[in-house]
């Protein structure tokens, strides 16, 4: 790994797709001030997954090298709905589900950065303007500007709605930078446009353009999308070690040095067999959220289920309803394997219902539905469940 101290911008932009203007990040910090480095996040979904913390890591790194990050929730831009990326526009949240998934996204954002070093703002503070003050922002932007925008053109090439709505959001996020005096920008590649165009704004606005990073996006454990909660695909930052691992174990062979590369920060080695790199991959990041001790338990676990063949290699799947978020567990058995309440009482009290292989204790009856996303349930010796979360 490059040392950040020997060649600051080389090390920053080691592992990135796109540092511009070139050269721009260099000099910045040559200057060997230090940097506000800003991200913005809406707050669209309750929880990070391990997508969210390629960007995080890197944030972290500009921690670590005396920089001060600016983390935006973005409360207010959530409202119009991010178009990167869409083919289609985004369903509306309510002002309460955005406000409730903003304060999960800040406490789970601190499992990668370092609060000391964190400046947290809401850009409800600055956007809720004037329409004088958003008619003086719109006016410096052209349509024929925003659909050169990729999702947007070929929206438009489709005949496809494209709402005004979106077509301000670019706008809005670049204010962002105006308010915050940002210095650099990371995001996704699906943001360049977005964090090119915050550098017109800001300089509209006689604030001067920051530095762009953009990062790869992590593929789900499909090895094919982007990792994303709405598609099934995701490995979440509070998700049991026991989840983290089985997940991670899943993740096609084809996706793994992207992996390695992005949440390891280290190339995968051609040399190991497939099995072992992810067998440490996995481990490695159960430990990471969870403790060092996590991780190994959690790779002892999976192989007294998989690798001694106490589970079958094929399990039927059952969709589990996350409700009010707790499951009662004579009920999930009564629907899993169709037995009585009574009975799936019966099993429990007498240790014969496991959990990735774990027996279940007679009591609490009722249990988070969060924790038994991927799991799978044994009743008796032959009868298994993959459980999903609805």
């Amino acid at each position: 790994m490059t040392d950040s101290a020997a060649d600051p911008a080389r090390f920053f932009t080691r592992n990135a797709v796109d540092a511009l203007p070139v050269g721009a990040l260099a000099r910045r910090l040559a200057d060997e001030s230090p940097l506000r480095v800003k991200l913005g996040i809406d707050p669209t979904a309750p929880d990070i997954h391990l997508g969210h913390t390629v960007v995080l890591r890197k944030l972290r790194e500009f921690q670590d090298a005396g920089h001060t990050v600016v983390l935006i929730i973005g409360d207010y831009t959530a409202r119009v709905g991010d178009p990167s990326g869409r083919s289609s526009t985004r369903p509306l949240l309510s002002g309460e589900e955005i406000d409730a998934n903003a304060a999960t996204f800040q406490r789970q954002a601190f499992t990668v950065l370092d609060p000391g070093r964190t400046v947290v703002r809401r850009n409800s503070e600055w956007l809720d303007m004037s329409m004088e003050r958003l008619f003086s922002l719109a006016r410096g932007s052209t349509v024929a500007q925003l659909l050169e925008r990729d999702d947007f053109a070929k929206r438009f090439a489709d005949h496809r709605p494209i709402s005004i709505l979106e077509l301000l959001y670019p706008l809005l996020q670049g204010y962002d930078s105006v308010e915050v005096h940002s210095d650099v920008e990371l995001g996704g590649t699906d943001q360049k446009f977005n964090l090119l165009l915050a550098r017109d704004i800001q300089q509209a606005h006689d604030v001067p353009p920051q530095s762009i990073l953009t990062m790869p996006i992590l593929p789900g454990v499909d090895g094919v999308m982007r990792m994303s909660k709405s598609a099934g695909n995701h490995i979440g930052v509070t998700e049991s070690p026991d989840q983290m691992f089985g997940k991670l174990m899943r993740v096609p062979d084809g996706a793994m040095a992207t992996y390695y590369e992005l949440l390891m920060d280290r190339s995968l080695d051609p040399r190991e067999p497939p099995v072992a790199s992810k067998r440490l991959l996995a481990r490695t990041l159960a430990g990471r959220f969870h403790g060092e001790d996590a991780g190994i338990a959690a790779e002892q676990r999976f192989d007294r289920m998989h690798v001694a063949r106490e589970t079958p290699e094929e399990v039927e799947e059952h969709e589990v309803a996350r409700g009010a978020g707790q499951v009662h567990l004579p009920t999930l058995l009564r629907d899993a394997f169709g037995i009585s309440t009574s009975e799936g009482r019966r099993l429990l009290s007498q240790g014969g219902v496991k959990l990735d292989g774990d027996p279940l204790p007679a009591s609490p009856l009722d249990v988070p539905a969060d924790a038994l996303d991927g799991a799978v349930l044994q009743a008796g010796k032959r009868r298994f469940r993959r459980l999903r979360i609805a």
